[in-house]
């Protein structure tokens, strides 16, 4: 298994990263104007539109055998792979990298950066009909999620990169860490099988933390694979296709998931560059070495050693057409074994 170093992988972020995009609330008019400067490298067009007939736009590189599908935010409040996905195509854009090129070389790159724009707008996880794209893979009733299962049927993907956020609640069991970065080869039945696909899912991922433990150490988790029967990544996987889950979580003092971005950048890399690299995808036994997703943080906990500790969580609202957000307090938890990203002690006076 070749991993990527270190210092490539952080120089070439450094050179390369899209500076257009910033922060949590990325829209459709933000990524819009930044499709023309790829236009002489990627293979651009329209997919679709969006419920409220805004573009969907995909984006096509490489003239390998190996296709890969990869697309961001089917939640509309989700963006940090869409910052990440930006990164990488001014990679593919401006370096000559001999690892860019034998990716090309490999593989056939298909990516769709956003596509749920409607929901990106105005900065929800839901379309504009109120559907949620992620659970909405058997029923398709989204104009949307029907795009998407077009595409897999078309382009046939080897993998596919299905790029999520997650809360700011999760850590890495074992750990006093957030979950910066968690894993899922979802499961493709109730009994969570092992199958040939979800171990070669699991091999991936399997490359892709092991470079990110070299640049951040036990930030990273391991998703619950429940079976969720209407959720995508498990239906595509059930149907043959493989899907690595990425959920880009929080990094302290990150709430505009600026470092995860660029680590979500590092795994998106070692997993095209392990798949272009590598024609056997068995070993996956080192998956499961990694930590469990747990719930374990608040946003804010006020410690108080003579009353009942409080906790609060950020709740993103748009207002006056800015991301505002808001803490509000968090009712019926019990806080004994919960850990504040920020924490606040309240010391009574002495009398």
């Amino acid at each position: 298994m070749t991993i990527l170093s270190s210092t490539f992988v952080q120089s070439l972020f450094e050179q390369h990263k899209e500076l257009a995009l910033f922060g949590k609330w990325i829209q459709f008019k933000d990524i819009q104007s930044l499709f023309e400067k790829h236009q002489n490298v990627f293979q651009i067009s329209q997919l679709g539109f969006s419920e409220l007939q805004k573009p969907i736009m995909k984006l096509k590189i490489g003239t390998g055998e190996k296709r890969i599908l990869l697309w961001s935010q089917m939640h509309g409040n989700e963006s940090t792979g869409t910052k990440a996905l930006f990164d990488l195509f001014n990679c593919f854009s401006n370096s000559n990298e001999p690892i860019l090129k034998e990716i090309l070389t490999n593989c056939t790159l298909l990516f769709i950066p956003m596509l749920n724009p409607d929901g990106s707008e105005v900065y929800t996880r839901i379309n504009a009909n109120s559907i949620d794209l992620n659970r909405d893979a058997l029923d398709k009733l989204a104009i949307e999620s029907q795009l998407l299962r077009q595409t897999l049927d078309d382009f046939k993907p080897h993998f596919c990169f299905n790029l999520h956020d997650q809360r700011t609640i999760f850590g890495v069991e074992g750990t006093k860490n957030p979950a910066t970065i968690s894993f899922l080869a979802p499961s493709e039945e109730v009994s969570r099988a092992i199958t040939q696909g979800r171990i070669q899912t699991m091999n991936v991922i399997v490359a892709m933390n092991a470079l990110l433990q070299q640049i951040i150490p036990n930030f990273v988790g391991r998703y619950t694979d429940e079976f969720y029967p209407t959720a995508t990544g498990d239906n595509f996987q059930k149907l043959g296709y493989n899907t690595i889950l990425i959920e880009s979580g929080h990094f302290p003092d990150d709430y505009n998931r600026e470092f995860s971005r660029e680590y979500t950048f590092y795994a998106i890399l070692q997993g095209l560059f392990h798949i272009a690299k590598n024609d056997v995808f068995e070993s996956y036994e080192s998956y499961f070495d990694i930590p469990n997703n747990e719930k374990m943080f608040f946003d804010v906990i006020h410690r108080n050693p003579n009353k009942k500790d409080v906790a609060y969580q950020y709740i993103d609202k748009i207002i006056d057409n800015q991301l505002v957000s808001i803490l509000e307090k968090v009712v019926g938890e019990d806080l004994k074994n919960k850990i504040g990203l920020n924490e606040i002690v309240f010391y009574s006076k002495l009398n």
